[in-house]
């Protein structure tokens, strides 16, 4: 008979920082080489082998083979929650550069949690869903003192949130596949508390399916490394169209001109 659940033996995965840097790296979903897996981490490409090793035994990372080479991805939604719930503790790292203040800006407006939205955007456009009537059921708002919401026992599943009618028409409008995510095995309207605002952002098969929506539209860009996401002119102006939110102009993507 099994005995109790081993946290230290999850902690002593997540204790190393290189093994963080992977799963950071990895924390939208996609699947890297072992090979930039590497650079993510800063360390040899060896060390990385071990590392990643590691997490894949121990049920954080699952491994997919194509030819010669291996790709790594987040074992599923469990495992990116238990980052973000681990980054609302953690405290924030130091900044000491220019690009790393950059980098710290743009994770803090828009980036992926797995596979759906969040950030700044991403708490916005939940805020935005909620004032308008297209989901019901919370305020958007994290109470971790409130004796009935957020409960820590039921972490992301205690407030019951609800697609209304409306809201599902205007997501239908927009060709979000609502019914696919209805008939999902997922969860079908989930909620994360965004560790970077503390209110919550929308997940759940729903959550995946407007995030791939807005990519498909060009509303979002993944940028070329890590989580932090682009958004684009055409987002924001789409995302006040459609659901009253109007993004910080500052959050806007501009490309540089080039003289």
């Amino acid at each position: 008979m099994p005995g109790d659940a081993d946290i230290a033996a999850v902690g002593a995965l997540l204790g190393d920082r290189a093994r963080t840097r992977i799963l950071a790296a990895l924390g939208d979903g996609r699947a890297l080489a072992a090979s930039q897996l590497a650079v993510e981490a800063g360390v040899a490409a060896s060390t990385a082998s071990e590392h990643l090793a590691r997490l894949v035994d121990g049920g954080l990372l699952a491994c997919e083979r194509h030819g010669r080479h291996r790709y790594y991805r987040i074992a599923g939604p469990d495992v990116a929650g238990l980052l973000e719930a681990m980054a609302r503790l953690a405290p924030p790292a130091p900044v000491a550069s220019l690009r790393e203040g950059t980098k710290a800006h743009a994770l803090r407006v828009a980036r992926t949690c797995y596979d759906h939205l969040a950030g700044q955007v991403g708490t916005g456009l939940m805020a935005a869903m909620i004032d308008g009537g297209l989901i019901v059921g919370g305020d958007g708002v994290y109470h971790p003192r409130a004796a009935r919401d957020d409960r820590l026992s039921a972490f992301g599943r205690d407030v019951d949130y609800v697609l209304t009618d409306r809201g599902a028409g205007v997501l239908a409008g927009l060709g979000v596949d609502v019914d696919g995510a209805a008939s999902s095995r997922r969860p079908f309207v989930r909620y994360c508390v965004d560790w970077s605002e503390q209110r919550h952002h929308l997940a759940g098969a729903l959550g995946a399916a407007v995030h791939h929506r807005f990519v498909e539209l060009g509303w979002i860009r993944r940028q070329p490394h890590g989580r932090a996401v682009w958004l684009e002119p055409a987002g924001a102006r789409g995302l006040e169209d459609t659901f009253g939110f109007a993004p910080d102009a500052a959050w806007v993507h501009r490309p540089a001109r080039v003289a």
